[in-house]
């Protein structure tokens, strides 16, 4: 999967000159939490919607309402904009994604296009919605959990019990795990689970969990 088809095209970008309080009513509006800054199609910054209340008085002041926001539309998000911003590629996979929001511990990423133009914005949500649905949690059917020797020819032999039964398989993720063991997540319509825990576990990959989802 690529971040073109899971970001939010189009993103509401704004200038460096908007106010702190005309960036909050936008984000409240549209219910999103970031607003990337762009001036003559370049990308100069971003602000997040805890950049908005760090800059926004405490609701301890002894200021009104009114002298409130007549004060937070004197603030630019020129001032308060994080110039250095975490971007993207379109054409990069979901994965790379996912490692930079993990690593830089960030909710989302602006996309650019070869020509560093703004394009989307990729979030933690996307990234969830693409593991249920690489998962097909949503989906139905049933998931297994088979474990086994992390070895050449693991799949290989798993799959083949599953079109020795003439299963289709939906959907399939090998992870590794500790100690050269294991696991692989399947997804297929079976009708004979029983059946196909008994032959996977003769050839040595016990089914560790059964679910039918959806």
């Amino acid at each position: 999967m690529f971040v073109a088809t899971r970001m939010t095209e189009n993103p509401v970008t704004v200038t460096p000159d908007t106010s702190v309080t005309e960036a909050k009513n936008m984000m409240q509006k549209n219910k999103f939490r970031r607003l990337p800054i762009v001036q003559d199609g370049k990308l100069l910054g971003i602000v997040t919607d805890r950049d908005l209340r760090e800059v926004s008085p405490s609701p301890a002041t002894t200021l009104s309402v009114y002298e409130a926001n007549y004060l937070l539309d004197k603030v630019l998000l020129r001032d308060i904009m994080k110039k250095k911003v975490l971007t993207i590629c379109a054409d990069a996979t979901i994965e790379e994604a996912a490692l930079i929001m993990a690593q830089q511990k960030i909710g989302g990423l602006v996309v650019v296009d070869v020509k560093g133009a703004v394009v989307g914005i990729i979030t933690e949500t996307d990234i969830f919605k693409c593991f249920v649905d690489v998962m097909g949690l949503a989906e139905g059917k049933t998931r297994l959990t088979i474990g086994g020797a992390d070895k050449i020819g693991m799949v290989h032999e798993i799959t083949g019990i599953f079109k020795e039964l003439d299963i289709n398989i939906n959907s399939m993720v090998a992870l590794t795990g500790t100690e050269q063991q294991g696991e692989l997540i399947i997804r297929a319509d079976i009708q004979d689970v029983e059946l196909l825990t008994k032959k996977l576990g003769d050839k040595g990959y016990p089914v560790l969990h059964i679910a039918k989802i959806g």
